[in-house]
């Protein structure tokens, strides 16, 4: 079993046994939404830990959209109960990557492939994403990598 699934048990029983509501929940969510991925496809399998972070990154979007729309429709409760599940799923991924730090990845990126002008977006993307797995959303790299092509 993975650690990080592991330490998300963990984590379950430590929040039940403080009776912390929003932690129990969220943890429930999300080892329900990892539990969903091991037994998706043809057969059942064992996630590895990078596999679990991309399915918490998945969920913690997910808060984080449905809490814009919540905002949105004016339902403020709502929208802080997501974010604060967001938050607690945030623990668990790592640290996402500051624009300088996202622009230097990009910058290799862009030299290591010789690329120039916006067509080449796509084979700075597929440098760039294994490097960043994880620790900066697609839309924010695509933005970063379409910004340095066009300047």
């Amino acid at each position: 079993m993975s650690a990080l699934k592991d330490k998300l048990k963990a984590d379950l029983t430590a929040s039940l046994k403080s009776r912390d509501e929003v932690r129990l929940r969220t943890i429930r969510m999300a080892l329900a939404a990892v539990n969903v991925e091991e037994v998706a496809g043809k057969e059942a399998r064992e996630l590895t830990d990078d596999e679990v972070v991309k399915v918490l990154t998945k969920e913690a979007k997910k808060r984080r959209e449905a809490a814009e729309a919540f905002g949105n429709a004016g339902r403020a409760e709502q929208a802080q109960a997501e974010l604060d599940e967001q938050a607690v799923l945030e623990e668990y991924l790592p640290a996402q990557l500051s624009d300088e730090e996202l622009g230097a990845l990009v910058d290799a990126a862009i030299a290591e492939t010789g690329a120039s002008g916006p067509q080449a977006m796509g084979q700075v993307m597929k440098v760039v994403n294994p490097k960043v797995a994880g620790r900066a959303e697609g839309g924010r790299v695509a933005a970063a990598v379409r910004a340095r092509l066009t300047a």
